[in-house]
């Protein structure tokens, strides 16, 4: 390469040229220069499938041995099995795993032998969805399954209990109240999150709702965006109040103010944050990009497409975005994403870039004012997500007759009533309470957080809702906490509920209790993550805790955080960085550090 480019210049181009080539032997063409020949095992598909097909044949023709849910996809589309769910549901039959996979694209999940029956998760771009609809959910639930529903960690609902020949009147149910559960399951792309407080929040710097939905609706028309080598989570954050964790996604949007002398048009503009896997602890990581928030449907398509043609066919543990990331390396990655795109996109020198607006770790609990003068939004405490469907239909009452009618679901597993004027909030509150819920949370419960456990995932090596309950019921008596404190129990190595950004997580496990081999619900304990400004993969720092005894476990480390402070304004997270594990386990444990 000449002298005509600077370093930087040549680094750039050089791994444009290597992204475009990688592109395109990707796509079966020649790559430049080269002989022409496409890659062995290509097979002329065509049609929507084509991409993941030609994948597929890329990775048998290099003597790799496709996974059982490749074949599965291949051998069938779920999509083209729909007669057979409804012969099912008409016979009251479960499926058997072939199948148990494929009807998580309709987003049935057969969740034995945790239970025996289907587990139906919705999809709900930026967790919006009006009063008739959560009533409609609340009368699925109540027909069709267990009679109460769960808020998730992506801003969604999911319902449980349900038998086998309820299969299509909740999928056909969904669909008459104008909702969807269309590819929330299985090796897709997951409900799309935004800002929980989008279009009231007076700080955040754009309303997400409308990118959200445009790229929720761009998922679900198009077929080649199902089946991915693995499951795929994407977000929006528009700079509101209360944290989105977009930096836990494959692709995080984040909303920020360029300023002048960027070398763009200043304004707002996205972003671009990829590789979010907190389960394989690993944050999102920036990639220097900038998005105009109205490409980034067109952005993210062309990142879904280079993932399913270059993500792991192979190993389910190494298949997410990540793997590829981690390959790669940022620099040929996005080049394959300029070529897939065919224009450059733009890097900005964070010097040009606002700082972001601060974030409330308790925004979402409690009243707070909104941008529209005189109105509310009243965030509302789940007991770790659960709800009855009588509370959901008192829920979409109080949202009908004194806000807006919108239900606004949040990552922390709970929701907003927004639009509720000055004059009514008083009311508003009585009216939570009466319901059996909350509006108002301690600095643990606020932050607490859980995923479904043993009592409904077969994975799950403990009860975490209850453990999580117990925990928060135990400090609640015995910790006065003036700062907030993230708690999150999550039941396996999946990671639903991010144990690793926790700044306490707990991760389930079967604790040993005698010779024998018998075994009691048990956690290991991690501290010090984080996200946002202070995002972090906490550390372990204790085994095998009896299920029993975590609750105990969690308050001394929070006694000894309070009593050991560097300063009173010093975070938990800090305070456990400034000490090694063993320091943390031994106050875990009731011993001297």
């Amino acid at each position: 390469m000449g002298d005509d480019f600077t370093p930087d210049q040549k680094r750039y181009l050089e791994g444009f040229v290597s992204g475009v080539q990688a592109s395109r032997a990707s796509k079966g063409l020649a790559t430049i220069g080269g002989a022409g020949a496409p890659p062995a095992g290509k097979a002329g598909h065509d049609g929507p499938d084509a991409i993941h097909l030609e994948a597929q044949d890329r990775t048998t023709a290099a003597g790799k041995k496709l996974v059982d849910q490749e074949k599965w996809k291949r051998e069938e589309h779920p999509f083209d099995a729909y007669p057979r769910l409804k012969e099912q549901a008409k016979a009251d039959q479960f499926p058997k795993p072939a199948d148990n996979f494929r009807w998580r694209y309709y987003g049935l999940f057969y969740v034995a032998p945790a239970q025996d029956s289907y587990m139906c998760r919705l999809r709900i771009p930026n967790g919006i969805l009006k009063t008739h609809q959560f009533e409609g959910v609340a009368d699925l639930a109540e027909r069709c399954g267990g009679g109460y529903a769960h808020a998730t960690t992506r801003a969604n609902l999911q319902f449980r209990d349900i038998p086998a020949r309820c299969a299509i009147d909740v999928v056909e149910g969904l669909i008459d109240l104008g909702l969807t559960a269309r590819g929330s399951g299985a090796d897709n792309i997951r409900n799309v999150t935004g800002d929980a407080t989008a279009g009231i929040d007076p700080q955040a710097l754009l309303d997400t709702r409308p990118y959200a939905r445009e790229w929720h609706f761009h998922i679900i028309n198009d077929r080649a965006l199902y089946g991915l080598p693995r499951k795929f989570n994407v977000s929006f954050d528009g700079g509101g109040r209360v944290p989105t964790l977009e930096d836990t996604n494959d692709i995080g949007f984040q909303a920020v103010q360029v300023l002048d002398g960027a070398g763009v048009e200043p304004g707002v503009w996205f972003r671009l944050i990829l590789g979010g896997i907190t389960g394989h602890r690993d944050l999102a990581r920036d990639t220097g990009v900038l998005v105009k928030p109205e490409d980034a449907t067109k952005v993210a398509d062309a990142i879904v497409r280079v993932f399913i043609r270059e993500g792991d066919r192979t190993n389910r543990a190494k298949s997410r975005l990540k793997y590829v990331l981690d390959s790669w390396g940022f620099r040929k990655f996005l080049a394959a994403v300029e070529s897939e795109l065919q224009l450059q996109l733009p890097r900005v020198d964070s010097a040009f870039v606002a700082p972001r607006p601060a974030q409330d770790r308790q925004a979402h609990i409690g009243a707070h004012p909104q941008a529209q003068p005189g109105l509310n939004w009243l965030g509302v405490v789940l007991p770790v997500g659960k709800m009855t469907c009588e509370q959901m239909r008192g829920l979409a009452a109080l949202a009908r007759d004194m806000g807006d009618g919108d239900i606004r679901l949040t990552v922390w597993q709970n929701l907003l009533i927004s639009g509720i004027p000055d004059a009514r909030l008083e009311a508003a509150k009585r009216r939570v309470e009466v319901l059996g819920l909350g509006w108002k949370a301690t600095s643990v419960r606020a932050g607490l957080v859980a995923c479904t456990g043993s009592k409904g995932c077969r994975f799950a090596g403990a009860d975490t809702k209850g453990t999580a309950e117990g925990i928060a019921a135990w400090c609640e008596e015995r910790v006065a906490l003036d700062q907030p404190v993230n708690i999150h129990v999550t039941g396996c190595h999946h990671s639903c509920a991010q144990h690793y950004i926790g700044d306490i997580g707990l991760i389930g496990a079967r604790v040993p209790v005698n010779e024998d081999g018998d075994t009691v619900d048990g956690y290991h304990l991690v501290v010090g993550g984080g996200f946002g400004e202070t995002g972090a993969i906490g550390r372990e720092v204790l085994r095998d805790v009896k299920a029993t005894d975590a609750p105990a476990a969690v308050e001394r480390l929070l006694q000894a955080w309070t009593q050991h402070r560097a300063d009173p304004a010093e975070s938990f997270q800090s305070f456990t960085r400034r000490h090694e594990p063993e320091a943390l386990a031994a106050f875990a444990q009731g011993g001297a550090a």
